[in-house]
């Protein structure tokens, strides 16, 4: 375990510098999963997400003379904003190395605090490489976001907040990719409360730690693809394995369809924007993953909320279609004047309103003089649907894709 009194230590520097984020308890949530669920918001910590901690922690306890040089880090977007919070509140050169595939956000999220970024590799594990490379070549402290005693001990500053915010619970669940997040609230947790359950929960797509955990040896994936880049870490650090298998209950993961229905559900149900990482665990609760807690008082811990909001509008567009809230059909009609009026009037009939719209005359699947119709609707649910697709078919026409 990372030892507690550096977690206080930590704790101690971070006053004032931090939000001391909400636990609230999560209602719809918890009558779905048959078990009393809080929700530790660090989405709504400062940079958003719990990475400031770590990061500020570990350059607070560098030298003076090391801090003149600058400090270099690897980030898929939230381990580069807390460091360059960090490095400007200390006034000190930060530079960041990300993925080529970082989303706009949290690049701009970087450079609002007045960090360099540079885009390198398609994965956090290439960034890093590349990190290690050019502080090496420049003369730059390298602040890596896991692999680091005083960074996991910024990160254990959350398990103290819970504690003290919310009375005996059963079960933490916290997110996995590199293992510093869990390695320090598990080292708080077993040391302070020992009987409480910490359940780890990876992305299906970023098997490493998870496959590690379980076979206790550290094993590297090949491939990392996951909508929960903040965990999509491809290769096992043996040092925070080392702490998990130590300290760590259980690791479960959950997939990325999983994962967007739960970003779906916090902002439907819990007004709260959370990204991929942060919704893993209730992904968890949600898709029924851990039915030995029902019953159970259990604390889920959101990482953080910089959510691209090109893949949100993704997440709820998918959303809206599996709810049955959104309908695409494409209808084949005569294409000659009053066709396209007719239909549109029997969509008026049953209450469906159009969205979107298009006519295709030219399609080498179709007979000539026919046209087919794409058209999106919003709907009311399953039973408004069924009632569109019957009218359509009780008027002869003929229906070419559904869903």
């Amino acid at each position: 375990m990372i030892p507690i009194e550096k977690v206080y230590e930590a704790s101690k520097r971070l006053e004032n510098i931090v939000a001391k984020t909400p636990v609230a308890y999560a209602p719809f949530l918890s009558e779905l999963s048959g078990i009393e669920v809080f929700l530790k918001k660090e989405n709504l910590q400062l940079t958003g997400a719990f990475k400031l901690r770590g990061a500020f922690n570990k350059i607070a306890t560098l030298s003076d003379e090391q801090k003149s040089h600058g400090v270099v880090a690897a980030s898929a977007g939230n381990h580069a904003q807390g460091v360059a919070f960090s490095a400007n509140h200390f006034n000190i050169k930060a530079t960041i190395i990300m993925p080529e595939s970082t989303p706009l956000t949290k690049i701009d999220g970087v450079r609002y605090y007045g960090a360099e970024v540079i885009l390198h590799g398609s994965n956090y594990d290439e960034a890093c490489a590349h990190a290690l490379e050019y502080g090496a070549q420049n003369k730059l402290e390298f602040i890596h976001p896991f692999e680091d005693e005083e960074v996991i001990a910024g990160q254990g500053s959350v398990a103290l907040e819970i504690l003290d915010q919310i009375d005996e619970f059963d079960a933490i669940l916290v997110p996995v990719g590199g293992g510093g997040l869990i390695s320090g609230v598990a080292s708080v947790i077993k040391t302070i409360r020992p009987s409480i359950e910490v359940i780890g929960v990876s992305a299906l797509g970023a098997p490493a730690m998870k496959d590690s955990f379980e076979k206790g040896v550290a094993i590297d994936s090949m491939v990392v693809r996951t909508i929960a880049d903040g965990i999509a870490v491809r290769d096992t650090s043996p040092i925070t394995l080392e702490h998990m298998l130590g300290t760590v209950d259980r690791v479960i993961s959950v997939d990325d369809e999983e994962i967007a229905s739960a970003i779906l559900f916090l902002i439907e149900r819990q007004k709260i924007v959370v990204e991929g990482a942060g919704a893993v665990g209730v992904a968890a609760l949600l898709h029924n993953k851990l039915p030995h807690l029902k019953g159970k008082k259990v604390v889920s811990l959101l990482s953080g909320g910089n959510m691209d909001v090109t893949l949100l509008s993704v997440i709820i567009e998918k959303g809206l279609i599996k709810s049955k809230r959104k309908m695409k059909l494409t209808v084949t009609l005569i294409d000659k004047p009053g066709s396209l009026m007719k239909l549109t009037q029997l969509l008026e009939e049953v209450g469906a309103n159009i969205v979107h719209i298009a006519y295709d005359r030219t399609s080498t699947t179709l007979d000539y003089g026919d046209a087919n119709v794409t058209i999106h609707l919003e709907t009311k649910g399953t039973i408004h649907q069924n009632e569109i697709g019957s009218l359509l078919e009780n008027n002869l026409y003929m229906i070419k894709e559904n869903n």
